[in-house]
């Protein structure tokens, strides 16, 4: 199980830049529409066999990205204890399987690493995927692991009260 999906992919970051750095380089750089329908599993029948191959190994490329950025996640979050793969896939983990793959496909241009958005997104997910193996961070409000339980068993304990109806009614 996938933390996105190719249709979250096909949102944010979008087809065009997919296809732009998943194109393996000995092949045509896939077409945007096409990208797009093979990304949300769409009619691609407009398009010739060798145009739709070059968006499938494109595609097999972003898999290959996703799964290692999620084998990542998942490395981190067995760590602290998690019950794997997780379902439902908290949105924050979403963001982190996109930033890491995202990384990945581009990880071979040529850029200036202190600015890039593509690189201060990727640490992001690495620095918070660390500080909640270390449990300082929490995958949100569902989050079994940081709550101890299934987040509904809320337990309290007091000392025995100094005036109840037990010390009071030894004055009757």
């Amino acid at each position: 199980m996938a933390y996105i999906t190719p249709i979250d992919l096909a949102e944010r970051p979008g087809a065009r830049e997919l296809a732009q750095v998943a194109t393996p380089e000995d092949k045509h750089v896939a077409d945007t529409a096409l990208m797009d329908a093979t990304l949300r599993g769409g009619d691609r029948s407009a398009w010739s066999a060798a145009d739709q191959a070059d968006a499938d190994a494109a595609m097999a490329r972003i898999q290959d990205a996703v799964s290692e950025a999620d084998s990542l996640i998942d490395g981190f979050l067995a760590k602290r204890g998690y019950a794997l793969p997780l379902a439902p896939v908290p949105k924050l983990v979403t963001g982190w399987s996109r930033s890491i793959a995202r990384y990945l496909l581009h990880k071979s241009r040529i850029s200036m690493e202190t600015n890039d958005p593509i690189v201060r997104d990727y640490r992001d997910a690495l620095k918070l995927l660390q500080l909640t193996a270390d449990g300082k961070f929490s995958l949100g409000a569902d989050d079994v692991v940081a709550t101890g339980g299934s987040g509904t068993d809320v337990r309290f304990s007091y000392p025995e009260p100094v005036f109840g109806r037990k010390q009071l009614n030894s004055f009757r």
